[in-house]
């Protein structure tokens, strides 16, 4: 057992709040789109409900931000879970009232019923997440945050993408609702466990100076430190790229792979294994190459997936290009994210995160929007393969246009 896990009682509970978290998270990963997929086949469609997910990031970020500087972040973070263990069983209950395979008008008002709490249940993330990464450094020294980090990715990860997505597959086999009953279970037990936590008393709370003020002191720190307002702009073209071709993911792995729901579950675990393999890699990457470097290494190997995927329709392939993708991801968060919480001062650390998530995360929604509607314009003339395969050479591209310009403008002061 690592030393962190085993000294730390209040990392060892946050962690594993992460991990149940994060498997309920990795089950809706796969549950979702597979639901709509059992709707409609229009990319649009699952564009929409994709872009229902994401679009909390844009328009709760700031808000969330002063809340968390403001409040009990403990109990925003339970608060959270429960709200999403209602919401998974609300799916349940959208499942039993309206039948698969609908067409028509029913068809779209199942679609935007599954919208509606996709939209709910992103809501509640945004609350959880911001408080959760914001909450880290009270429960771990700031020189072993990148340690404690890449420990919570990798369970994430195991949890998220290599137990939760397979799980959701075989669940899906057996019942359609089954895997949004398990969703909310693990919900309900990530709460208990953020509410275990002895979380230390915060000495230096944000003065309540009202909304706008508070959220233009994060803006002008931000402001101030130019180059995480640079990650942060980055980070959203990498998460607006990513979200074009996981949204039509699920298709290329039914269409193209020939893969059922189980095999796409499968196929969703090498991206955990890459996430394990990172989080458990990265940090000692990071001390050997430093920061900046290993910035630029992850923007080069970046672009790589995605023309894989363009060029070949190979399971094997498949599995090895998500595999790639997600370790270099988590190579670029473990670098930023322990930058961001040893920078940025704790008064702040919410509005802060709040603003760098607005950008970072907030193109999600239009990524996803996009990768649904380049590929139903680009399919009449192209035809269903090509216009699908479209999408990743689009993203392909923009990684590339990143890397060029992270090695060009990306300098890392030292923390």
């Amino acid at each position: 057992m690592p030393a962190l896990i085993r000294e730390n009682r209040n990392f060892r509970l946050m962690m594993s709040g992460a991990g149940l978290a994060n498997l309920s998270d990795g089950i809706g990963v796969l549950a979702f789109p597979w639901l709509a997929t059992l709707i409609t086949t229009d990319p649009r469609a699952l564009a929409i409900v994709a872009f229902a997910t994401r679009i909390p990031w844009f328009l709760w970020s700031l808000p969330v931000g002063v809340l968390t500087d403001r409040a009990d972040r403990q109990k925003m973070m339970v608060r959270a879970d429960l709200a999403r263990m209602a919401l998974a069983m609300a799916v349940v209950a959208l499942i039993l009232t309206g039948p698969t395979g609908a067409e028509g008008t029913q068809a779209v008002w199942m679609i935007a019923g599954l919208s509606a709490l996709a939209f709910l249940m992103g809501t509640a993330e945004v609350f959880r997440d911001n408080a959760a990464q914001t909450a880290l450094p009270s429960v771990v020294d700031k020189d072993r945050l990148e340690e404690a980090n890449g420990q919570i990715w990798s369970v994430e990860q195991v949890m998220g993408q290599f137990v939760g997505p397979p799980l959701a597959g075989f669940l899906i086999a057996v019942a359609v609702p089954a895997p949004f009953v398990f969703e909310a279970v693990g919900f309900a037990l990530a709460a208990w466990a953020v509410w275990a936590i002895a979380f230390p008393v915060r000495t230096i709370v944000s003065e309540r100076e009202g909304f706008w003020r508070e959220m233009r002191a994060g803006w002008d720190w931000l402001r101030q430190h130019k180059v995480i307002l640079q990650l942060a702009l980055i980070l959203g073209g990498l998460n607006a790229a990513h979200m074009a071709g996981f949204t039509v993911l699920v298709l290329y792995s039914q269409e193209v792979l020939g893969l059922g729901a189980v095999g796409y579950g499968l196929l969703l675990t090498a991206g955990a294994a890459g996430g394990v393999a990172g989080g458990l890699i990265c940090p000692t990457l990071a001390r050997r190459f430093g920061s900046e470097r290993s910035l630029w290494i992850a923007l080069a190997l970046m672009p790589i997936p995605f023309l894989g995927l363009y060029l070949f329709s190979s399971i094997p392939l498949a599995v090895a290009m998500l595999f790639l993708e997600t370790f270099v991801a988590v190579l670029w968060n473990v670098v930023t994210v322990s930058y961001r919480q040893r920078v940025i001062p704790d008064a702040l650390l919410g509005r802060v995160n709040s603003i760098y998530r607005f950008f970072g995360w907030g193109m999600m929604p239009i990524g996803a929007l996009a990768g649904g509607w380049i590929m139903a314009v680009a399919e009449p003339s192209m035809g269903r393969e090509d216009a699908l395969r479209l999408v990743f050479l689009i993203g392909a591209g923009a990684f590339v246009a990143l890397f060029a310009y992270g090695v060009a403008r990306l300098r890392l002061p030292r923390a």
